[in-house]
């Protein structure tokens, strides 16, 4: 399947994203200082657009939350910025919240080199998307499709298989007009026009980068990743997450930092493990038993 999209010209000039910004339209004519004080302007209003799209973005995280909690897989799948930011989502969460390298899975137009070097025909191929989801993806996985204009071709054949593999489905978009027919759930935010005419990667790019976080971080949440304001299920990849690690542990068990770090070492640094030891004065398997019958939920354990 090699389908490709004409989306027309007279259309394409009329997306959202590629609209002429009037604040900007001197941006070459004023001095580095001022340059910068529109670009912060604009930028400010990013969050504003991203907050009227909070009952979408909380639909989203609970779909998110249940896929994640039956062990299907998430995949994140985009063309240039958009494909970079499901790339930057996908490779965070494990060693935020010990999550599984194998059910994120971020999928990228063009293939993984296009993460560094460009290949902006690759988003034109409709085929390409529909045929790597057929592939990867399986019924009860969620797929999020991330285009900030809304039309690319690759993503909306991605969202087309995934609806008929019964996978479910998350539109992203900087396109509040355009309605691809395929989404279970979609999120919408319109931040205005690019400071540079169509550079998505700027006001949409943020756009798109604060709607991941929130999708995320509160879906991490809502599935007992997170104690408190604290990331329960860090894992030790470094020595800085080693000493987070060690800090978080002592903190929530009331321990001093060497009673944190001898009890993490005894669970290989299983921090709810540690904390519930610590805190509660048990041992691994009491711990472990303890944290399985609460389904991971800390609060529940030493509360």
């Amino acid at each position: 399947m090699k389908k490709t999209t004409d989306y027309g010209f007279k259309k394409y000039a009329d997306l959202p994203t590629e609209k002429i910004n009037p604040a900007t339209r001197n941006i070459d004519r004023i001095s580095l200082r001022g340059i910068l004080e529109k670009l912060n302007e604009e930028d400010g209003e990013v969050p504003l657009a991203v907050k009227k799209a909070l009952p979408a973005i909380e639909r989203g995280a609970r779909l998110l939350s249940k896929t994640f909690l039956k062990g299907k897989r998430i995949f994140f799948i985009g063309a240039g910025t958009s494909g970079r930011l499901g790339v930057l989502e996908a490779s965070e969460l494990p060693p935020t919240y010990g999550v599984s390298k194998e059910q994120f899975v971020a999928v990228m137009a063009g293939g993984n080199q296009a993460v560094f070097l460009s290949r902006e025909g690759a988003e034109d191929v409709y085929g390409d998307g529909f045929d790597v989801i057929k592939r990867k993806a399986r019924k009860g996985d969620l797929v999020i499709g991330i285009a900030a204009s809304g039309i690319t071709p690759y993503v909306k054949g991605a969202l087309d298989s995934a609806k008929k593999l019964k996978a479910g489905t998350i539109f992203v978009t900087c396109n509040t007009k355009e309605n691809p027919g395929n989404a279970d759930i979609k999120i919408a935010v319109d931040p205005g026009p690019e400071p540079i005419n169509g550079s998505t990667r700027m006001k949409s790019g943020t756009a798109t980068k604060l709607i991941l976080n929130m999708l995320t971080t509160s879906a991490m949440v809502i599935s007992g990743k997170v104690y408190r304001n604290w990331m329960v299920d860090v894992k030790r990849t470094s020595l800085k997450l080693q000493m987070r690690a060690e800090r978080i542990t002592a903190q929530i068990a009331r321990v001093s930092r060497e009673k944190a770090a001898e009890t993490l070492a005894r669970t290989g640094y299983g921090v709810k493990e540690a904390i519930v030891m610590a805190r509660l004065g048990v041992g691994l398997k009491k711990a472990s038993a303890l944290l399985k019958k609460h389904k991971g939920f800390l609060r529940k354990v030493i509360e």
